[in-house]
């Protein structure tokens, strides 16, 4: 799963950033801010309801 900043989000969870580890919570539908630290890159999610 590759995400970028700025997409739709496909399903609730936490975007775990691939350049520095930080993470940011989305809801689905909401759009993926950059990480804390202005990265755009999310290698994977975690956190997700229901699974």
């Amino acid at each position: 799963m590759v995400a970028h900043a700025g997409e739709a989000a496909r399903e609730t969870g936490v975007f775990h950033c691939t350049e520095c580890g930080e993470k940011v919570h989305v809801k689905k539908g909401d759009k993926i801010p950059k990480c804390p630290n202005g990265h755009t890159t999310f290698g994977s999610r975690t956190g997700e309801p229901g699974r």
